[in-house]
């Protein structure tokens, strides 16, 4: 519970206000219409779908106390007080903050960004924090964790009015930090507006979400983004393998940026801020590597194969030692970190002779990286199969791409059926096998068929990537989400065929 009138104070700009607001009480802050309570605040955001304008009067029928707009409506309650912003989304974040008692001022916040990688890097950072006796919190891809509680998300970065609930969560239940996810769409959508960063990683940029980002140009923007939300103690870490690393970090100070490289990058970093690692054995169990920063090299035990992730542990790593966390304890810390439900997550055979891969791989660039990971730790003679799709309406131009990708590097390719939405399954396919160069493969749309074929064909050593929807447990047809899972539905394949 808030008053309406210390709400109204945290607002960074308003425009005026129509209606008495006093000492008003607020039960709650939104910008959907339809979570709208006695007492509640609502905000009238424009959307891309819709325009949160349309809904006032619905809001003001269902309690509302106060609503926050751009536009005054034609007609305005008098039991109703309306605040004029020029920036609902922003105005959101802002009063959202104050409603939930500044929970984020008392958190340290580690923010992850990029393409690919996120996940993986977000959760091994929490982990690390964790062991080292800063209790953290986690908020990502599908899930935010408090303790030994799983709370599901719809978004990798929750609407802010959700974020700032969970921060409060975290405070209530004795974190000290809070590690997240944050995504382009979060950060044009100033989701996170308002929040500090001590700490902010870039994992990498590949094509994605073109739907959204007119331009790689306009969705490298929005990425950077992040590093202009540092606080004053705040420091950036980068992957400086990737092209696009110095761009995220231009006008930061050089004491506060941090490299990483697996390949000899980071050129442009100070040599006391680089950290370098060196793969020395990999397996489909796992991988280690020696890392070498500040004059000193350890070695690194990474529970996932590939290098890529390699760059993702060597990137958590670097934040705890940005943030005065003893590197052997920060290492231990991530080498025991749980893995991560659909990345290179392994499930095999009751003899282990055969292993199936569920990776969210679901970009040309993840796609390719989990193939050539997988190639270099697949056994002499044995066989590479992969069995992907492409979502429906996203992303179109990747289709074929990553039709050419599967086809190049994996011995045996099984197209199907992920979450095609609101197209005809058959069509995405048509335009995944136009990369395909006429290469021989099986064509099945029923993603549980797909997934049994390719079960039914695996010899001795074998090992299968299903690729694209990795932790989801959903198929989404037609509008509707209908009980999916990868890695369900390749145990139950493994437990029929012997």
């Amino acid at each position: 519970m808030a008053r309406l009138d210390d709400l109204i104070a945290g607002l960074g700009a308003l425009i005026g206000f129509r209606g008495e607001h006093g000492e008003r009480s607020v039960t709650g802050v939104t910008c959907d219409s339809r979570e709208v309570a006695p007492g509640a605040v609502f905000v009238a955001v424009r959307g891309f779908s819709t325009d949160g304008h349309r809904y006032i009067d619905a809001a003001v029928n269902a309690g509302a106390v106060a609503i926050v707009c751009e536009e005054l409506p034609d007609e305005c309650s008098d039991s109703v007080t309306y605040l004029v912003v020029p920036d609902a989304r922003k105005a959101l974040a802002e009063l959202a903050k104050v409603f939930y008692g500044n929970a984020s001022d008392e958190l340290m916040i580690v923010g992850v960004t990029g393409t690919n990688g996120k996940t993986t890097t977000a959760r091994l950072i929490t982990s690390m924090l964790n062991a080292s006796g800063i209790p953290a919190g986690y908020i990502g891809t599908g899930l935010c964790r408090i303790g030994s509680r799983d709370i599901p998300l719809e978004r990798t970065t929750p609407e802010s009015s959700g974020l700032h609930a969970l921060f409060r969560e975290m405070v209530n239940a004795g974190c000290r930090a809070a590690v997240m996810e944050v995504s382009s769409h979060a950060l044009v959508l100033d989701r996170v507006h308002g929040l500090r960063f001590r700490a902010a990683a870039f994992t990498n940029l590949t094509p994605e979400h073109l739907d959204f980002h007119a331009t790689m140009e306009e969705y490298a923007e929005a990425k950077r983004l992040l590093f202009d939300c540092l606080d004053d103690e705040g420091f950036a870490v980068v992957n400086a393998d990737d092209p696009q690393a110095g761009f995220m970090v231009a006008g930061l100070p050089p004491e506060r940026v941090f490299c990483c490289s697996t390949g000899g990058g980071a050129s442009f970093c100070d040599p006391w801020r680089r950290f370098d690692a060196t793969v020395l054995e990999m397996s489909i169990e796992g991988t280690k590597a020696d890392v070498a920063f500040r004059g000193r090299t350890m070695t690194m035990s990474v529970p996932l194969p590939g290098a890529y992730n390699v760059m993702n542990m060597l990137e958590a790593f670097a934040v705890g030692v940005g943030l005065g966390i003893d590197p052997e304890t920060a290492l231990r810390g991530l080498a025991a970190a749980d893995s991560v439900a659909g990345r290179m997550e392994r499930i095999w055979s009751a003899d282990r002779s055969r292993c199936a891969v569920v990776d969210y791989a679901h970009t040309p660039d993840a796609l390719s990286k989990a193939l050539e990971t997988l190639r270099a730790v697949t056994p002499a003679g044995a066989k590479l199969v992969v069995v992907f799709g492409c979502g429906g309406n996203r992303d179109r131009q990747k289709r074929p791409e990553m039709g050419r990708i599967a086809a190049e590097l994996a011995d045996r390719v099984i197209l199907t059926s992920d979450n095609p939405r609101n197209e005809n399954p058959e069509a995405i396919l048509d335009e995944v096998e136009a990369g395909m160069a006429g290469r021989a493969h099986l064509r099945i749309a029923d993603r549980a068929e797909a997934i049994r074929r390719a079960v039914e064909g695996l010899g001795k050593g074998d090992i299968l990537l299903v690729a694209g929807k990795g932790h989801e447990e959903y198929q989404e047809i037609k509008g509707v989400k209908l009980h999916f899972s990868d890695r369900e539905c390749l145990e139950e394949c493994f437990a029929q065929t012997k």
